[in-house]
């Protein structure tokens, strides 16, 4: 095993296994939610009320405190409809209802405002924006719609978008064969191979999505590595149909194994075939690739 193989799966080992799961506590039960009233006092019953205790214990799955705790929990309620469209958000119940405080709020509504969530407008304060002014290629948004009730389309969706992006990616790369990049492929492998065979899932995927991230950043084109982002936030989410990344197993390790063989032969045309294998959905499901929908 190379020197940085080794220390990586060092890293992951000495993590805490529960990385996995951190920001439970503060997302949003979205199966088990009850229905709520969408018009009148925002629906706050649905939140976390130990938002604020939860916060001041430990930070957020992002590392960013209350701040990040509010965004989360927020950006959740929002995506999954129970903050509907051109619904009010008014600060200082925020604060009260999360015990937190005006400017933990205000830097909280600020991020949402980039994300297109929300708007904040003199004499009409703070509203949930439609969806069509949302942006749905942020990661955050993405992770939130995997976990709501838009979860089936929006991991479709991220199906189709990967379909488009990581061939085209695979194929440019072949022309960029650093040794060290290589390398780096190549520890990404022998890490995920490790892991399955340790039936390591944290592991693989850390690994996995870094492989899929450096390849995209390799590519050559400056627009697709700004896209790299979406793919990570679609190996980090599960569920839905599965693709070869998402399912550790011999053969998608052998499909990563083939495009870096293809990569190190400058072969586009190969590199581009081993990742539509590797993105192909398994067998058992039953659409095999992202095909036309019926409108």
């Amino acid at each position: 095993m190379s020197t940085l193989a080794h220390t990586m799966m060092t890293a992951a080992r000495s993590a805490d296994s529960g990385l996995a799961n951190q920001g439970e506590l503060d997302r949003h039960p979205y199966a088990e939610a009850p229905a709520v009233d969408r018009v009148g006092v925002p629906a706050w019953d649905n939140a976390d009320p130990e938002l604020g205790r939860v916060g001041r214990r430990a930070t957020s799955s992002r590392g960013r405190g209350l701040h990040g705790q509010l965004v989360q929990q927020l950006g959740q309620m929002i995506v999954s409809g129970d903050l509907g469209a051109d619904r009010p958000l008014v600060p200082e119940e925020i604060g009260q209802r999360f015990e937190v405080s005006r400017t933990v709020v205000r830097e909280s509504l600020r991020v949402l405002e980039a994300k297109g969530l929300v708007s904040a407008r003199p004499n009409v304060g703070t509203r949930v924006r439609p969806v069509s002014d949302w942006n749905l290629l942020d990661p955050d948004i993405i992770e939130w719609r995997a976990f709501g009730p838009q979860r089936d389309d929006q991991r479709r969706e991220l199906s189709e978008l990967r379909w488009t992006i990581e061939p085209l990616a695979a194929r440019l790369a072949a022309g960029h064969g650093r040794e060290d990049v290589q390398q780096r492929l190549s520890d990404m492998v022998e890490i995920m191979g490790h892991a399955l065979s340790q039936g390591d899932a944290l592991t693989f995927s850390r690994a996995d999505s870094e492989f899929h991230s450096l390849l995209i950043q390799i590519a050559g084109n400056r627009m697709l590595e700004h896209l790299s982002g979406i793919v990570s936030a679609a190996l980090q989410v599960s569920g839905g149909p599965l693709t070869g990344c998402e399912r550790p197993n011999d053969a998608s390790l052998a499909h990563h194994g083939r495009i870096v063989e293809a990569l190190a032969a400058g072969d586009g045309a190969a590199s581009e075939a081993a990742m539509r294998q590797l993105l192909t959905v398994h067998p058992e499901v039953e659409r095999v690739v992202p095909a036309p929908r019926e409108h």
